[in-house]
């Protein structure tokens, strides 16, 4: 009795202090939900910077995890069981529970909060047709498709109230937007290239930002809101080029080489970051926006050993590992106190190629 006592005392004292500094009462929040399991035993020899490691969803396919703006929920794509690809979710760190964004037709991909987290916009080939799209052909190697019927597409976190955000012939995706929530970046398909836009969330002000020959998207802005990050492939090889102008035209690209690429917001001051084999993806800034952090195979780039690493953001330079499984490790996104990380693994899993999302705890 005289311990419960005692502990009471000791925070009464504590919040009186904290109301006569006018400090916040309310304590920070730890995004580990009840239904997360602790996986610290999959923190592989050489993952420094995990302190510890959490499993939030269990089996299929399941990527392209992002954060809300108040770093409470994430929103993210999955195909389950009964759906033959993928849809839009999110998730409430709080609670562990999952609703679906999307309407349930045709293929979505590239989820993010918008509207002060009252909204979340992402792609969907829905409009073009109920049914999933189908598989590009691999006859032509690992190739993605870019299908045409994607539009990015807005709606309340519980799928209701759907409309339109970027509507136009051809592939729009990979929407993202600025921190302070003013800038929307994505992808489109125009003017027979893939290249990098920007606009504000009304529609106006549209710009293009990349103009070389290849492909460009992927791309996140800093958190200062002065730069952007993005992957592309691009090539002065004539060879090279026609082969991606033939794929284009069969709304194909070829990813199996890429690099990540920085420049200014307004598009000037394009710079490559990477130059190593196989494919770099799925880049990020760190919180103070002096390194970024990336996805790649380029150690063993014919394998589907993605790692992720770390470079200078102005320099680039040799990566250094931060993962260091022996599958997939990819879409890294910090959180926005900058304290936990969300990224996609196939480590794990219980099946061969299972994905699933990872929280980890960040240590510097």
């Amino acid at each position: 009795m005289r311990r419960i006592f005692g502990l009471c005392l000791v925070v009464g004292l504590v919040l009186v202090a904290l109301a006569a500094t006018g400090a916040s009462k309310k304590p920070a929040f730890r995004p580990v939900p009840p239904t997360a399991v602790a996986q610290d035993s999959l923190i592989r020899p050489g993952e420094a910077h995990f302190a510890h490691l959490w499993q939030l969803t269990f089996g299929g396919q399941n990527a392209e995890a992002y954060w809300s703006a108040d770093g409470t929920k994430l929103s993210f794509q999955a195909t389950v069981e009964g759906q033959g690809c993928d849809q839009q979710y999110v998730y409430d760190m709080a609670t562990g529970k999952v609703n679906r964004v999307s309407n349930g037709k045709g293929r979505t991909t590239c989820g993010y909060f918008h509207d002060g987290d009252r909204r979340v916009l992402f792609a969907s080939t829905h409009a073009g047709g109920d049914s999933c799209p189908p598989n590009p052909d691999m006859s032509h190697g690992y190739i993605w498709a870019i299908y045409p019927t994607y539009d990015i597409w807005s709606a309340k976190p519980d799928g209701s109230d759907l409309r339109p955000l970027v509507q136009s012939p051809g592939y729009d995706a990979e929407g993202t937007l600025s921190v302070d929530g003013q800038w929307l970046v994505f992808t489109a398909k125009r003017e027979n290239d893939v290249d990098l836009y920007k606009m504000r969330l009304d529609g106006t002000g549209l710009q293009r930002l990349t103009n070389s020959v290849g492909y460009d998207g992927g791309a996140f802005f800093s958190h200062d809101g002065r730069r952007l990050v993005w992957r592309t492939y691009r090539s002065e090889d004539t060879a090279q080029v026609n082969l991606f102008r033939r794929l284009l035209d069969l709304d194909l690209v070829k990813p199996s080489k890429m690099d990540i690429w920085v420049m200014n917001a307004d598009g000037t001051g394009q710079k490559r970051l990477t130059d190593k084999p196989g494919a770099s993806f799925a880049p990020y800034f760190t919180p103070d926006d002096k390194q970024i952090l990336y996805a790649s195979n380029w150690e063993n780039p014919r394998s589907r050993n993605f790692d992720l690493y770390l470079i200078d953001s102005q320099a680039g330079g040799e990566p250094v590992p931060v993962t260091r499984d022996t599958d997939f490790d990819g879409f890294p996104m910090f959180s926005p106190d900058g304290k936990w990380l969300v990224f996609c693994s196939n480590r794990g899993g219980k099946v061969p190629g299972e994905t699933n999302i990872y929280l980890a705890e960040w240590k510097r």
